[in-house]
């Protein structure tokens, strides 16, 4: 069965809930039902010999928790009797019975409903006679993972996730991420790194999420390491605010065989859980232009108090939008290059590129990550991509362990182009990255090569093919009555060509007569005086000389005009778009003209034709 295909059916639970409970209250029964499907199917085989092994070491006075785990194969376990199928067979203690078997999980299995408050919910359905029906319905569903793998799975927790969010009018898609936009992070994550794709090199890593949602990204990593080296291990760390996606990723995490310990619930601004431990690999979606404003306090004093012993002391955006506050994080959380250092990759709106001028936070903490030559790449992703917006989306790689031809690089690329349709939308998702796609883009990260992209259009303007070319390669011919489009796609760019000063540009204040106001005691004795109605500033490039560039446009405008220096400031802005500008000259006035006529003549035909 197919992911859309095993949604709509668990979706189908829908109808029995029709009437008593609201349509946004339907993923309190459904999200935690499906997780306990899932957990009895898993433990299915095993629970005649957890069983057996239960009575044997209770018996004999033992702690049977780790001979639990081992008959079970998996890092969780159930000692009752009791399973889905089973709980079936008591229609009228349908209530009791299940409640004994959800609390004999393991503790971090049982944890997991009570995230989700399922008791009530089971106390609910039982008084509304439902109880049985909405058992008996998940008790049919095949979710073991010989029939429906963690992929598969993932997908179905999102889908659902999604539908419950968007008839909650709640911000769909909010707790993940695309799995196309995740393989492409992942892909550029790992290229550099042969020691642990070579396969059967058993390297140990470490992945950290701060925004794990329900595990995705932590997923596809290990996916993918594993399909290219199954020697390798990926030890997953994140932490999750929801407490429903949180339960969900953990479910995953614990049939994964991965320590659940490792995975925290909690603001990660407010409340790191995971202290000081720094990562070898870091992925990250934080929440787009969501305010801060809950745990200002909390980040403020660990700014005032810890600067760059800290997260947060290369600076503070404002409180509008709190995910360069996630990027700060991250940052804090690299393993220091000498210990084999790290590589992120977090996914941000436009804003962070150039919102806030010189002195800002924003500007500050670009230019933090910029001057310690953290920013490998910036890749523009296609607009319509994600469930919750249609704004375009960046994804950005930071490595304190870049090659040496990166060293002081930036690469930008953008990939706006580089999308299909989707058969069918899904909340603000229109688009979605073909395999081809991803293979490309991670080509162009991996070559770190200046790349166009030509678009050859037939004689009716319609786009025929593509040709991606890299360092110079020539464009292909265009057709007959065609043409070629040649629009640049990779740019590389020095470390400080982003950055700028910004200079104060005074005039002199004049009195009545025109004459110049000076200074008459302290420092500004003799001094002109600056009028402050005058004042302008300036951004010079830091590639720039300030006293040159003053001279060339300044001064042939305003000779009386000076710089103060004490009012100069550093600032930083990546202008994506701007870099990747082609102007398209207007077409000539002659042709709009007679395509003027012959549509006035058109329009003129079709008029007599109505007056007749």
């Amino acid at each position: 069965m197919n992911s859309p295909a095993l949604s709509s059916f668990i979706w189908s639970v829908a109808d029995l809930l029709r009437g008593d409970y609201k349509q946004s209250d339907y993923g309190k029964v459904i999200l935690p039902f499906t997780i306990l499907r899932r957990l009895d199917c898993v433990l299915e085989a095993s629970k005649a010999a957890v069983l057996a092994e239960f009575d044997a070491k209770t018996r004999q006075g033992l702690n049977p928790d780790p001979f639990l785990i081992r008959q079970a194969g998996q890092s969780f376990y159930n000692t009752s009797p009791l399973d889905l199928t089973k709980l079936l067979g008591d229609q009228d203690h349908i209530g009791p019975n299940l409640y004994a078997y959800i609390q004999a999980f393991s503790p971090a299995a049982r944890d997991i409903f009570e995230r989700f408050d399922f008791y009530t919910q089971i106390e609910r359905l039982n008084k509304a006679g439902l109880l049985y029906l909405v058992t008996e319905k998940f008790a049919g569903i095949g979710l073991h993972p010989d029939k429906v793998d963690n992929t598969r799975m993932g997908q179905v927790f999102e889908e659902l996730i999604r539908k419950f969010a968007e008839i909650s009018n709640e911000t769909a898609g909010e707790h993940f991420t695309p799995r196309e936009v995740i393989r492409l992070m992942v892909n550029l994550l790992f290229i550099e790194d042969d020691d642990v794709l070579t396969p059967g090199n058993a390297v140990v890593r470490t992945i950290y999420d701060p925004t794990a949602g329900t595990g995705g990204m932590l997923s596809v990593a290990g996916e993918y390491l594993l399909e290219h080296n199954p020697s390798a291990r990926l030890t997953m760390f994140g932490q999750e605010l929801n407490d429903e996606s949180y339960a969900i990723c953990k479910a995953d995490m614990l049939i994964k065989g991965q320590d659940v310990g490792n995975i925290v619930v909690g603001n990660t601004l407010s409340s790191d859980g995971h202290g000081n431990k720094k990562f070898d690999y870091m992925l990250s979606n934080p929440p787009f232009g969501v305010e801060w404003k809950k745990v200002e306090r909390e980040v403020r004093k660990e700014a005032a108090e810890k600067g760059f012993d800290g997260r947060f002391g290369p600076g503070l955006p404002r409180v509008s939008d709190g995910s360069m506050l996630f990027l700060l994080h991250l940052v804090s959380k690299m393993r220091p290059a000498v210990d084999g250092g790290s590589r992120i990759g977090i996914v941000l709106n436009g804003s962070p590129l150039f919102t806030g001028g010189a002195g800002s936070g924003e500007s500050d903490i670009r230019r933090y990550v910029l001057e310690n030559d953290l920013v490998e790449a910036i890749i523009g992703l296609p607009t319509d991509m994600f469930y919750n917006t249609g704004i375009s989306t960046y994804v950005w790689i930071l490595s304190n362990k870049k090659p040496k031809a990166r060293k002081g690089w930036v690469q930008l690329i953008d990939a706006s182009a580089f999308s299909q349709k989707m058969r069918k939308s899904l909340g603000s998702k229109r688009k979605e990255l073909s395999d081809e796609h991803i293979a490309d883009i991670t080509r162009l990260f991996g070559d770190f090569a200046k790349a166009d992209l030509a678009t050859v259009l037939d004689a009716k303007g319609k786009e025929s093919s593509r040709q991606l070319l890299v360092n110079g390669e020539a464009a292909p011919a265009a057709p007959a009555g065609g043409k070629v489009k040649v629009a640049p796609i990779s740019r590389l760019f020095r470390n400080n060509e982003f950055g700028y000063s910004t200079i104060t540009v005074e005039r002199p204040l004049r009195d009545a007569a025109g004459q110049v106001v000076l200074g008459e005691k302290g420092k500004q004795k003799g001094k002109p005086q600056a009028d402050s109605t005058l004042r302008d500033s300036e951004n010079v490039p830091l590639t720039d000389d300030i006293q040159a560039y003053f001279k060339r446009e300044v001064l042939p405008h305003a000779p009386d005009a000076w710089i103060d220096p004490d009012k100069t400031k550093i600032g930083y802005e990546i202008p994506f778009n701007r870099h990747f500008y082609v102007f398209e000259p207007p077409r000539d006035l002659h042709t709009i003209d007679e395509e003027l006529k012959t549509v006035t003549a058109n329009i003129m035909k079709m008029l007599e034709g109505l007056a007749e």
